[in-house]
């Protein structure tokens, strides 16, 4: 269709001309066809993704979900109450053991020799019911009891400090990924604006190179550096999209649920407090630290568990008190034995003639047990060491940390000066090269790299600004301050 297009308008046109018109109706087509194609296939797709609707969230609703859904949370929870019935246990331990016994027999036949000389057997065939309650009270072990139940308290209350740092996680953990989110998406918005500004600026090159003013080359390199851009998109495109998806695992969430994260304005990230006083922080850290808490309660367990271990030197003495009873419901012998001798009284006269009780005071003690209660004593003893240790080196690691952090969250103040002051220069130096370019007085390489810069002030002033608020974030999380409701 083109060619007969040349051939019939070539005798009214300059060839030059018709070349040129020619060239462009074939590019024309092509983007043409390949804009159908690509339609037809995508059209499912395009279909599917408008269907699917975008939750937008926000961070505090992130750190809601995340809270709920969180697996390390629900765990510390269960944690926390098993260590409820584990006090209540030890509680239990200085009230009085109750148990009751019933005993039923529906038949019993014994014989024996009535006359061993004449050799007669007689029998009887009986029904037995027997009741028992007995009680024991433990009057003294050596403080094991005693011991058990402080254990118990610091442990719970250290289970309670370990699920209050889990949710501190969580939240620490959904902030990082919430805000490596918003940075993807301000970078990608660069990548794009940068893509809008190479395509028109081919356009523009391929116009000025139609008409002479730009030579051939400039052309080619603006196509590389428009191809460039597209791939620079597509990186950040799959950057976020892997950063969703790791917000996604934080919440716990369908991997094919589409999520949003709303926005936070810039004002907010930058207008943080400038001085921080690393001294207060470290004293502020180490009374906050929650992990801190329960690794110190952790400790002072085991202490306990040191007297409970040694218990076993002391002797036992226990109290109890029982209380039993028994009857008859029947009772038949031989023919040869009167009946009279055996005639009882009725089932409940029996259980309430027969009711016996006895009360006993119990003293237990081992001697000598083989160095058991020795190695007991010493496992316990070291086990209270190794988490002493724990609870130093925590500290330690605590005071470090916190440090770091103070260093880092200054240092981010300089970067955003820094990237700012880089930012404005890059724009200025764009703007004077992209005049001189156009007037053709600087070369296609000036420019661009001029536009590269341009582009990397721009995403290294965004990434400054979210480093920031990553780096209160972790400062928060170091100081055990951070925000969970």
């Amino acid at each position: 269709m083109i060619r007969i297009f040349t051939l019939y308008y070539s005798r009214y046109f300059p060839l030059t001309t018709l070349k040129t018109v020619t060239r462009l109706l074939t590019r024309l087509l092509r983007v043409f066809v390949i804009a159908a194609i690509s339609l037809i296939t995508l059209h499912p797709v395009l279909l599917y993704s408008a269907d699917r609707e975008k939750r937008l969230l926000t961070l505090q609703e992130c750190v809601e979900i995340a809270l709920q859904n969180s697996s390390s949370v629900k765990k510390a929870e269960n944690a926390f109450r098993l260590q409820g019935s584990d006090l209540l246990k030890s509680y239990g331990q200085f009230l009085p053991k109750v148990s009751a016994s019933a005993g039923y027999i529906p038949l019993s036949v014994a014989r024996a020799y009535s006359d061993p000389e004449s050799g007669s057997v007689s029998t009887t065939r009986t029904e037995r019911v027997d009741l028992s309650l007995t009680t024991t009270l433990n009057l003294f072990n050596g403080f094991k009891d005693y011991a058990s139940l402080q254990s118990a308290l610091n442990l719970r209350e250290a289970a309670g400090f370990s699920l209050s740092r889990a949710r501190q996680t969580i939240a620490y953990d959904v902030t990082q990924s919430y805000y490596q989110v918003l940075l993807d998406t301000e970078l990608l918005k660069i990548e794009r604006e940068n893509l809008s500004s190479s395509n028109d600026q081919l356009q523009l090159t391929k116009r000025q190179y139609e008409v002479g003013l730009k030579p051939v080359s400039d052309y080619y390199q603006q196509q590389a550096e428009t191809a460039n851009s597209e791939l620079a998109v597509i990186r950040a495109e799959n950057n976020l999209r892997a950063s969703r998806l790791e917000l996604l695992r934080k919440l716990r969430l369908d991997p094919a649920e589409e999520i949003l994260a709303a926005d936070i304005e810039k004002a907010t990230l930058t207008s943080l407090p400038r001085s921080v006083d690393r001294d207060s922080l470290v004293t502020l850290g180490i009374a906050n630290r929650k992990d801190l808490q329960s690794a110190v309660l952790t400790a002072e367990a085991a202490k306990w568990g040191v007297t409970g271990a040694s218990a076993q030197r002391y002797p036992k003495l226990d109290l109890a008190f029982s209380l039993n009873t028994g009857g008859y419901p029947y009772y038949t012998a031989s023919a040869d034995v009167p009946p009279s001798s055996y005639a009882f009284p009725p089932l409940t006269d029996q259980l309430s003639d027969l009711l016996g009780y006895s009360l006993s005071l119990t003293v237990n003690w081992s001697i000598f047990d083989g160095f058991l209660t020795r190695y007991n004593v010493e496992q316990a003893k070291v086990n209270y060491l190794n988490q002493g240790l724990d609870a130093a080196d925590l500290e330690d690691d605590i005071a470090i940390d916190i440090q770091l952090a103070v260093d880092n969250y200054s240092a981010g103040f300089t970067q955003i000066e820094t990237a700012k002051h880089g930012l404005r220069a890059a724009e200025k130096a764009y703007e004077t090269v992209k005049k001189k370019y156009d007037l053709g007085a600087a070369s296609f390489v000036e420019a661009n790299a001029a536009k590269a810069a341009l582009v990397r002030a721009r995403s290294e002033y965004s990434r400054a600004t979210y480093n920031l608020a990553l780096q209160k974030n972790i400062l928060d999380f170091a100081t055990g301050t951070h925000p969970v409701e």
